[in-house]
């Protein structure tokens, strides 16, 4: 016996995916200020928490594979945010830091109005279980897609 597909509005997965646009839509006046793309403002608070990170060890905390990484770093360093360096020990490994103006950046970025956390508590979901249940969510469809790969 089949399982008859739900409608759109039923669907779990375009509630997600619609949700990133409109997080992408709401983002952008505050990441235009910064002059950043959402991804690369993504690595940006990565390296802000941990300055000085490996490519890969970026890309593991963004579930994003070098293909997709190595051109945000580039476009990235050729705005002056961050500097790309061979590892001493290992050349293969690439080494990320923050420059001077990827430093001062965060200053800026924590300075302006950032309509996200308005918008999450108008939710009237509490914001710490919408984290908690996104974040079990990607845990299980991530496990999932390992099991099968």
């Amino acid at each position: 016996m089949t399982t008859p597909v739900r409608g759109l509005d039923e669907q779990i997965c375009f509630a997600v995916y619609s949700a990133a646009h409109a997080f992408n839509r709401a983002y952008r006046p505050f990441l235009a200020e910064l002059g950043l793309t959402y991804p690369q403002y993504l690595v940006m608070l990565v390296l802000w928490e941990h300055d000085g990170q490996g490519v890969k060890a970026i890309g593991d905390r963004l579930i994003l594979d070098s293909g997709t990484l190595t051109p945000l770093l580039k476009r990235l360093e050729a705005n002056g945010l961050i500097l790309r360096k061979r590892g001493r020990e290992d050349e293969r490994q690439v080494l990320v830091e923050l420059s001077e103006a990827g430093r001062s950046l965060r200053e800026k970025a924590g300075s302006l109005p950032n309509p996200v956390p308005c918008a999450v508590e108008e939710s009237g979901v509490p914001p710490g279980r919408l984290l908690g249940d996104v974040r079990a969510l990607r845990e299980a469809l991530l496990s999932k897609a390992v099991a099968e790969d």
